[in-house]
């Protein structure tokens, strides 16, 4: 995508290709300033197809928990392995340049949208309901526009930056803008829009109902003050606070207590693990803001184990993930001094975590697989059947188990939504800033009266987890130690690992996975894990600059070491 295309939207071309139930999503394509702002629908879809960047990581070919080590694609052709197999590189850069698209049209609606005209329609019976609607626009913009330069500045550190519609000749000269820069922009805007929009948009008292249900797809003020607090952490993270600079931890354990206090306010509160998903997923208690992609079996086509009708494999997780979920009745990792792993029985009494999101030998699943999963070598689901998991576990977590591949009784897909923001996050965010900034596990304040461990145990009380506390008295090392546990396990494929090992600047953890590899002798079941080495290399912990970018425009450096 050419840079000056990225910012030009003088003459605007807008596409909608996605379709959700819950927005009014339309295609058709139209050009002009004078079209898109003299009405209500054709505005809408401008702003419809702003909305239509926002990311997901559902499991596919390409997800990046394959890319971190949480889980390893079981097919070799799949791309994701250039980011440890050494083709990653700036001819080859997973670019996420395509959220300058996004950025572009931001900026075009929020320099056109104040000379809109819809005089023409006031005598319309829903023309102040739809003005309401109109007059919000603006704020969901600017949260758009300030969540996508998020993901930018997450991958690329210092980025260009505008908040401006530009010639040609200017885009193609701008510069990187300092990442510290980019996220005070972030917070700023969350800032500048968050008591601008509903807390919800079911409960609007302005006529809404007159122009069809509520568009509960919408950016709202929760997902304000969570951009705000997610952004304040990886600010504060070594990757960008090279000199530990406490008042980031302080203000990003602020703004996380806030969403905290935010949704005991709003009805938000934790609920089942296992409510995260599944088809009603965005209807979970604790879910804050979720992007909702409708109906679709891809999730299942792509990590269903080999050895059943139309599964295909994909995403394994590994046993280095299998090893960060504790033992259920010691709360201690399984090779600690007494607690109580029994490697003939490895995955009983384990953290209810994990049997929920990682199905292992002998379960039965999915619900539609007629057999107990075998995948030990040699069996039905097993290695050296091509495709079949290299680590011994294929995926539950984000799969509907009860959606039916087969041939003859397969009905299609249902539906999927990815969490963008959700409340147990938030209790983890505040753990590690408030560690951070007091420098202990107990430690608390007049300000921040609940402590890091505390705020890890309220997450671990979950009505379908309860898994012990961590007791006091944790040394900061042994709390850290823990803590990268928990938040593993919590988080697990919902598009965290992969930025929380850089933004940590713990890259040396991705150096290898670890593998477990089941034999069976009669009855009996041998597990052994084995080590996969991949490839790490610090200048990793920033994408490259895409190598097409910085040809047409000579300002734009690249990273270092690539």
């Amino acid at each position: 995508m050419k840079l000056k295309n990225i910012f030009l939207g003088l003459s605007c071309l807008l596409t909608l290709a996605a379709c959700n139930d819950e927005m009014d999503y339309h295609e058709y394509t139209v050009y002009g300033k004078d079209y898109v702002f003299t009405d209500f629908t054709r505005t809408n879809g401008f702003v419809t197809n702003i909305y239509s960047y926002l990311d997901a990581d559902l499991p596919a070919v390409n997800s990046l928990c394959s890319a971190s080590d949480e889980s390893e694609n079981a097919w070799s052709w799949a791309g994701i392995h250039d980011f440890y197999n050494g083709s990653w590189s700036p001819l080859n850069p997973y670019s996420l340049w395509n959220y300058y698209s996004a950025i572009r049209s931001a900026n075009y609606y929020l320099t056109e949208s104040p000379n809109a005209d819809f005089s023409e329609l006031k005598f319309d019976k829903d023309y102040q309901a739809q003005m309401n609607r109109f007059n919000r626009y603006q704020y969901e913009v600017r949260l758009l526009r300030a969540y996508y330069y998020f993901i930018l500045v997450r991958a690329y550190g210092d980025i260009p930056f505008t908040t401006e519609v530009l010639t040609e000749d200017v885009a193609n000269m701008m510069t990187r803008t300092p990442a510290a820069t980019v996220f005070d922009f972030i917070v700023s805007e969350c800032d500048a829009v968050a008591d601008k929009l509903p807390v919800n948009y079911a409960n609007l008292n302005d006529d809404a109902s007159s122009i069809g249900s509520p568009e509960t797809g919408r950016v709202n003020r929760g997902t304000a003050l969570a951009l705000k607090a997610r952004t304040l952490l990886y600010q504060a993270s070594p990757l960008f606070n090279a000199n530990n600079d406490l008042t980031l931890w302080k203000k990003t354990a602020q703004a996380s207590k806030v969403v905290i206090d935010y949704c005991a306010s709003n009805g938000i509160k934790l609920g089942k693990y296992s409510a995260l998903w599944g088809t009603d997923n965005w209807k979970a208690s604790e879910m804050i803001f979720v992007r909702r992609l409708g109906d679709t079996n891809a999730p299942e086509v792509y990590n269903y184990p080999v050895g059943m009708e139309n599964g295909n494999s994909g995403n394994c997780p590994t046993q280095t993930l299998v090893d960060a979920y504790e033992m259920k009745n010691t709360g201690k990792a399984w090779n600690e001094s007494e607690s109580g792993y029994d490697p003939q029985k490895p995955y009983t009494n384990r953290d209810p975590r994990m049997a929920m999101s990682i199905a292992v030998n002998g379960d039965k699943w999915p619900s539609t697989n007629p057999n107990p999963l075998e995948m030990y070598i040699g069996g039905r689901n097993g290695l050296p059947i091509s495709g079949a998991t290299p680590t011994g576990y294929y995926l539950k977590k984000y799969l509907d188990g009860t959606t039916d591949l087969s041939s003859e009784t397969g009905s299609g897909g249902k539906r999927h939504s990815w969490i963008t923001f959700r409340l147990g996050e938030f209790y983890l965010n505040y753990a590690e800033a408030v560690f951070k900034y007091l420098g202990s596990a107990d430690a608390t304040s007049e300000e921040f009266m609940m402590s890091a461990s505390s705020a890890v145990n309220v997450i671990r009380n979950r009505e379908d987890v309860k898994m012990p506390k961590f007791p006091e008295g944790l040394s900061n090392t042994d709390f850290w130690t823990k803590y990268k546990r928990e938040r593993m396990v919590e988080l697990v494929f919902e598009g965290h690992r992969f930025w929380d090992v850089r933004r940590w600047k713990e890259g040396d953890q991705l150096k290898s996975i670890v593998r477990m590899e089941i034999t069976k002798n009669g009855d009996t079941y041998n597990y052994k894990r084995v080590i996969k080495q991949r490839s790490w290399d610090d200048k990793m912990y920033l994408f490259p600059i895409p190598d097409v970018e910085r040809r047409k425009n000579p300002n734009l450096t690249q990273n270092p070491g690539w």
